[in-house]
């Protein structure tokens, strides 16, 4: 059996040269295969002939890889400067990557990498607004799968297997490309995404760490989980996004841009990520109430928002302009009270 290539027909490759997704997994997420850079068939073991004969085509799709992860405080591509060696048994404890430009390193621990800007800092902890600090705490990241999420029914949200079905309706033209589930929490989205196996990457971020150790360790629970090879967990900031400019098929946020610091700052970071003509796909809770009618009363609103680091909830008409402002078109939503769904595209060139 020849080996298979994880690849998008709206891009030629996905990730850079000497990427590998595999090398990115803890070794709990190993189904115990070996592979040279990209998944193989099990078969494709048996046979070393299969092996040394399908093993050319690899390095070429390889040297034909387009680069994704970059550097989050220049924004320029990222290399490798240790060295995996392939497997996937190798851990994400001790990758380290380096900047080309500016040589800021990151690296990576036993359950995700760390791609946000203060990564390793020892002294410097910028805090972050209420909203934001709470989903970092331990507690919090506990529960949220556990009773918290389930309770956004009374929000009108529709629960995360339909909020799946009803995603994926925008993201049909972007099946088999990229998608990065942003602000992830404990990966409840980003499992189905990987789950489902219409997406050739998944890119499960979150800026809490503990978030991601949830997701980390409720893949595991799950025994023989499809496509694991196919998801990626990396620590970043929402507004500082560390992949290239042009490089995402599709972004896909969950029940999170109410609580983003600075909503027009990550959906400016967004849209410079898609593609021309990638997807923003987003739920989120609305406020449609006299706040949003009375410009006095609405930039009160706005002033005790930004002062109490309280969660931002939109109008519908503010969700739509300020994905104008960030150069997204298209904008359509389906809406179940304050429930919203909403769905934005990137210009074509």
């Amino acid at each position: 059996m020849p080996m298979m290539v994880i690849t998008s027909r709206f891009s030629p490759a996905i990730l850079p040269a000497r990427f590998s997704i595999s090398r990115l997994l803890p070794v709990k997420y190993s189904d115990q295969r070996r592979v040279v850079f990209v998944p193989r068939s099990p078969r494709a073991s048996s046979s070393s002939s299969v092996s040394v004969e399908t093993k050319s085509s690899v390095d070429s799709v390889i040297e034909k890889e387009k680069k994704i992860l970059a550097c989050p405080i220049c924004y320029n591509s990222l290399v490798w400067i240790s060295q995996p060696n392939g497997l996937i048994e190798s851990t994400v404890s001790g990758t380290q990557l380096q900047c080309n430009t500016c040589k800021r390193r990151f690296s990576g621990n036993e359950t995700h990498l760390d791609l946000a800007v203060a990564s390793g800092s020892k002294q410097y902890n910028e805090p972050m607004p209420l909203s934001t600090e709470l989903f970092r705490t331990p507690l919090v990241s506990f529960l949220y799968e556990r009773g918290w999420r389930q309770n956004f029914i009374w929000g009108g949200f529709p629960g995360p297997e339909k909020e799946f079905e009803m995603a994926k309706d925008y993201l049909k033209p972007f099946l088999g490309g990229n998608i990065i589930d942003a602000s992830c929490g404990s990966g409840m989205f980003s499992r189905l995404f990987a789950r489902s196996g219409l997406f050739s990457l998944v890119i499960a971020l979150d800026y809490s760490e503990n978030m991601l150790r949830q997701c980390y360790e409720l893949l595991n629970q799950e025994d023989n989980f499809p496509n694991k090879e196919k998801l990626v967990l990396v620590r970043a900031d929402i507004a500082r996004l560390p992949f290239l400019s042009g490089s995402v098929d599709a972004v896909h946020a969950g029940a999170a841009l109410h609580c983003w610091p600075s909503p027009s700052s990550a959906v400016a970071e967004i849209s410079r990520v898609l593609k021309p003509g990638g997807v923003f796909v987003a739920t989120t809770f609305i406020y449609d109430g006299p706040f949003s009618f009375i410009p006095l009363l609405k930039n009160i609103r706005q002033e005790i928002m930004r002062y109490s680091g309280s969660h931002i909830f939109l109008s519908e008409s503010e969700l739509e302009d300020l994905c104008k402002a960030c150069g997204l078109v298209g904008f359509t939503c389906v809406r179940n009270g304050p429930f919203i769904m909403l769905s934005a595209t990137k210009p074509n060139r």
